[in-house]
């Protein structure tokens, strides 16, 4: 009890509040696991600069998903694509929430269920450069394969990035010299200044990525065009990321978990704010069947 009789009353309340204090403290607590969330700066889904800064897609889902999981602390860290590809791969306790599968990361990396799906990889040109392309375009697709067998155009690339199975497949069979590699944050960005400048002709992105960043730089819509890739599926899944380490596989679960509501509930809309009216519209409708059996 914290109460007595005088004279030592009021000392005892004082000793016994102060160990009430101490108790709340952090560490007197047991302490929680933190797990590190690998951020790249991929607008529009993750923005860390300019006037929509935090406002991406993933931005916008992280706090909903880190208050579903208040067994750990958690912790947001900015890293380049080369830096959170090596925690992953390392023992650590980290997880990193737009992640493509591939094969060769599935080695080192465990994955999520799918937690929402993108337009896929194509290849963005200058309206102005379009007839360079025309010979290789069907029902509206671009033939990669064929494009660069015939060396007519310099394509730019983000250096590490994969473009998913049928885009990295093609790119694989080409020599590094033949194609132009761009590196950091901005990758997507230098590759538009380039395409001003006719050092490259075309570049492989995201298209909601292009049209962002081509804003930024004052480039209107209407200048560029967009051209999906011929055999490569309309829209990609996106997963998190963690690393195969027990505390990770343990995380996955609760992320499965949570993210089976959040992916439907939030996730859709919040990808969606950032596409075109005429893609908005039409990724609503089919985001209707995106997760049935997944």
């Amino acid at each position: 009890m914290c109460l007595g009789a005088a004279p030592f009353a009021r000392l005892r309340l004082a000793v016994c509040l102060l160990l009430l204090g101490l108790g709340t403290l952090p560490g007197t607590s047991q302490a929680k696991d933190t797990l590190i969330w690998l951020m790249r700066d991929m607008p529009p889904v993750t923005i860390f600069t300019g006037p929509d800064q935090g406002q991406g897609a993933i931005d916008k889902l992280m706090p909903l998903l880190i208050a579903r999981m208040p067994q750990y602390d958690h912790l947001l860290m900015r890293v380049n694509r080369a830096r959170g590809l090596q925690m992953l791969n390392e023992p650590s306790f980290t997880c990193d929430p737009t992640l493509l599968w591939t094969a060769e990361r599935a080695k080192k990396i465990i994955y999520s269920i799918p937690t929402y799906a993108v337009f896929a990889n194509g290849l963005t040109v200058r309206k102005d450069d379009l007839a360079r392309f025309t010979p290789f375009i069907a029902n509206r697709q671009i033939d990669l394969k064929a494009l660069l067998a015939s060396k007519t155009a310099k394509i730019g690339v983000v250096a590490g990035r994969s473009y998913g199975p049928v885009i990295d497949e093609i790119l694989s069979q080409v020599p590094e010299e033949e194609i132009s590699s761009h590196y950091g944050n901005d990758a997507i960005g230098s590759m538009l200044q380039m395409q001003r400048l006719s050092r490259i002709q075309a570049m492989i992105s995201y298209w909601p990525e292009a049209r962002y960043q081509a804003l930024q730089q004052g480039i209107r819509e209407t200048e560029l065009v967009f051209l999906p890739v011929k055999d490569a599926p309309k829209y990609q899944f996106t997963h998190i990321g963690c690393s195969d380490t027990e505390q990770g596989r343990e995380a996955m679960t609760i992320i499965n978990r949570e993210m089976r509501v959040l992916r439907e509930e939030k996730l859709i809309e919040l990808y969606a704010e950032w596409l075109d009216p005429k893609r908005r519209e039409e990724y609503l409708q089919d985001a209707k069947t995106f997760f049935i059996d997944k």
